[in-house]
């Protein structure tokens, strides 16, 4: 079995996102005193035992993650009628089904000074609802996966991919992607992040390869493939920012087309190097994958351990 994540707090920094925070850890409290190498006696007197607690404030997208269907939205006349609305996959609508503050107050991490009703669950001020995480969570995330070894082929230079390329590596290495399949993309990219030490510098993350989210050959083969997700060991799977001026088109056009359009989760920022030199020793690709997302209610994306059987 082979581990697929990443440490949560790496990849250190905002560099990669400056509205992603590395995870906040802090103890919780018993009876008042500091739960963390805390004498049970506090709360209950004459106990001998020794508890450390904690709580975690946790930015969901910030390492080894999947998006949910609510992560990426689209501006698009869903209904008809000419005017354009904000939607989500399955046609679910911003503001109604998928719903958050209008005030920045109640986002971000100043906003978490006000906790008013955290006690009885309604201190939440944003719900993802039915495009949420939680439902991949109650599905579960287990089956056949395929490793495409792009650093084997590009190295670890910049390298943006278009269909060509990875049409290529696909036929160099003999890989077959087949419909249902979870692809996983080895970049190389993790592996340079780990080696920043919690420190990457905006040029040192400028390496490796991504897809050409803007590449409509690309579009067509991800969608006539049948592939059930999307992971890769880079940020956002494809170029961001992106390589084109957008001029009424997305600037994440891979997000549009998986999470919108075709209801193919994506993941990013997993660990896949050990995993990746594991299957070319053997001349193999294929593997059994278990991946399930937290069940957390009203979330666009979820940290995750995946687990690679092979």
């Amino acid at each position: 079995m082979f581990s697929l994540s990443l440490p949560l707090d790496v990849p250190g920094g905002t560099v990669l996102n400056p509205n992603r925070y590395p995870p906040v850890v802090r103890p919780s409290l018993r009876a008042g005193a500091v739960n963390f190498n805390c004498d049970m006696a506090v709360a209950i007197p004459g106990a001998t035992d020794v508890m450390s607690d904690d709580l975690v404030v946790l930015h969901t997208q910030y390492s080894t993650q999947w998006d949910a269907f609510g992560h990426a939205g689209a501006v698009f006349d869903a209904d008809g009628d000419g005017v354009p609305e904000r939607v989500y996959y399955n046609g679910w609508r911003a503001g109604t089904d998928v719903v958050g503050p209008s005030s920045p107050d109640s986002a971000g991490l100043e906003s978490l000074g006000s906790l008013d009703g955290a006690d009885e669950g309604r201190a939440s001020t944003s719900d993802a609802g039915p495009a949420d995480i939680s439902h991949m969570a109650r599905h579960g995330v287990q089956g056949r996966a395929v490793l495409v070894d792009l650093e084997a082929h590009l190295g670890a230079a910049r390298t943006v991919v278009g269909f060509d390329v990875l049409a290529q590596v696909l036929d160099a290495d003999a890989v077959t992607v087949e419909p249902g399949d979870i692809v996983v993309l080895h970049t190389g990219f993790a592996r340079e992040l780990l080696a920043r030490n919690g420190r990457p510098t905006p040029g040192s993350v400028n390496v490796c390869a991504v897809l050409d989210g803007a590449d409509r050959d690309l579009h067509d083969w991800i969608r006539d493939s049948g592939v059930a997700a999307i992971a890769a060991d880079n940020y956002a799977v494809e170029a961001f920012p992106p390589t084109r001026e957008p001029r009424g088109t997305p600037a994440l056009p891979l997000h549009e087309l998986c999470l919108f359009r075709l209801g193919v989760h994506l993941g990013e920022l997993w660990w896949l190097s050990e995993l990746a030199t594991y299957l070319r020793e053997r001349n193999r690709s294929r593997f059994l994958l278990t991946a399930p997302p937290l069940r957390l209610p009203g979330a666009t994306g979820s940290p995750l351990t995946p687990i690679a059987t092979v």
